[in-house]
């Protein structure tokens, strides 16, 4: 990675449901009391409106095609075309919610229908010529997938730039998503040939989160790929610090289930922490994305977009300074199976569980075993989940396969040594009346999980969270 010389500054990400608020965002995030030069020296990468991107692929949670599954899941007719002039007509309300002058508003609607009649045309020429028999859709559609993901973000970067312009900022639009660029670059080119040559103290960059490039963003990081972006930024750049701006502050647990007054702002943690809250679906950010920052010693900060005076969350490589439990979250997981007496001895038995598990796209939360069981717990669909011990149930013959629903609930903190956490909330959760059906604690005292019943979860995160974050809290303030 070729690291670029650029004055102190540091790189923001701001997520889709806070761009949504654009002008919201205008009079605290962007502009707010800033004047002057203490506007610039900031470069924000932003993602798509709310909503978009899920018109553009398809429903994040749940699975409601958009313009990408329609044409996936029926390439030979039209209805696509359908999904398609429902994102336009999302984009352009998206324009009129945010642009108030004519003249943006004109050029946001021209850049709108520009972008949405190329995806068009594409599309058509993409159906012509995979009707012959040499052309195979299957070998295009991540392409397609690709472009249709940049059209949010070009659009969200685009009409904020004009936002800023006409608030007199002096905010430039940088499109990282190949349109009608016939170079193949690399993610490291991409983001040096849009970023090269702006004067950071005289100019604010509002760049897209989607990045075209030779390696494919989609095909590994997928819905992710904003923050991708984001941090290989901040890397390349040689950033100060790295803020992802999210319309609530990292806290100790979801206030909608212990309630508002109960929750505690984090404050500060490290990249342990924000790696197991990402594999218990509460990511704080993309794990790969945290290793790009982490091994540039870059810290990272998240925060509330609209309270832009609170520090947020620092999350760094530094110990904590106290023990104890920081945040209490959980998720529904499947609980996959495997018993078969021939495995006791056998090296290597889950080798071909797993190589099923890699080719259904389940993603593994955790994972248990004795001398003739092994168990998985995924977060993975009820119907991939079945489809998964189908095919087990046929490669082990002998093996009694089984799927059924649980939850995971788990305490996360830097440093749980001595606090014997693992006990403490088995005692709590019995005495609420939850069975919890297994237990684990590794040995690098970062988090403790506890399986239990799907129904119990929230009520077991709400037990966990007042005993081991808000009695503790209680007695830190009476001594």
């Amino acid at each position: 990675m070729t690291d670029l010389n650029f004055p102190a500054h540091t790189v923001e990400k701001i997520g889709g449901t806070s761009m949504s608020r654009l002008k919201e965002l205008r009079d605290t995030l962007l502009i707010g009391d800033r004047k002057g030069a203490d506007l610039y020296g900031r470069i924000f990468v932003v993602s798509a409106f709310g909503g978009i991107t899920n018109l553009l692929l398809e429903h994040k949670k749940t699975g409601e095609p958009g313009v990408y599954a329609s044409f996936a899941n029926a390439s030979e007719g039209h209805g696509w075309l359908e999904a398609l002039d429902r994102v336009a007509e999302a984009m352009r309300a998206a324009n009129h919610d945010i642009l108030d002058h004519p003249a943006d508003l004109s050029r946001a609607d021209d850049f709108v229908r520009e972008r949405i009649e190329g995806a068009r045309s594409c599309l058509f020429d993409l159906q012509r010529l995979c009707s012959y028999g040499h052309f195979r859709l299957s070998r295009h559609m991540m392409v397609f997938r690709e472009l249709l993901s940049g059209l949010g973000e070009a659009q969200s970067a685009f009409v904020a730039s004009l936002l800023l312009n006409r608030a007199g900022v002096a905010a430039r639009y940088v499109d990282l998503t190949g349109w009608r660029d016939e170079r193949e670059l690399t993610l490291d080119e991409r983001l040096t040939a849009g970023i090269t040559g702006i004067d950071l103290t005289a100019e604010l960059p509002i760049v897209t989160g989607y990045a075209q490039c030779t390696e494919g963003l989609m095909a590994e990081f997928d819905r992710g790929y904003s923050e991708v972006t984001f941090s290989r930024m901040a890397a390349l750049t040689n950033a100060s610090e790295a803020i992802i701006h999210k319309e609530f502050h990292l806290s100790s647990a979801d206030p909608g289930i212990v309630g508002q007054e109960a929750v505690r702002k984090l404050g500060h943690t490290n990249y342990d922490v924000a790696d197991q809250l990402a594999n218990l679906g509460m990511e704080a950010i993309h794990p790969k994305a945290a290793k790009t920052l982490r091994q540039k010693q870059i810290p990272l900060r998240v925060t509330n977009a609209f309270e832009p005076d609170d520090p947020g969350t620092l999350i760094n490589d530094s110990f904590a300074e106290t023990t104890g439990a920081e945040i209490v979250t959980g998720l529904p997981v499947v609980a996959l199976e495997v018993f078969e007496q021939d495995m006791v001895g056998v090296k290597g038995y889950d080798s071909k569980i797993l190589e099923v598990l890699t080719r259904h796209n389940a993603f593994i939360v955790s994972k248990t075993s004795n001398a003739n069981t092994i168990t998985h717990f995924l977060a993975t669909p009820p119907k991939r989940a079945r489809r998964i011990e189908n095919e087990l149930s046929e490669l082990y013959p002998a093996a009694q396969v089984s799927a059924r629903s649980a939850a995971i609930a788990s305490a996360v903190g830097r440093n749980l040594t001595g606090q014997h956490t693992l006990m403490r909330g088995l005692q709590a959760l019995a005495q609420a009346g939850i069975n919890v059906e297994a237990a684990h604690q590794p040995t690098r005292a970062v988090d403790v999980q506890f399986l239990l019943d799907r129904d119990d979860l929230e009520r077991a995160i709400k037990v966990l969270h007042a005993d081991l974050i808000e009695s503790e809290a209680a007695e830190r303030i009476a001594a």
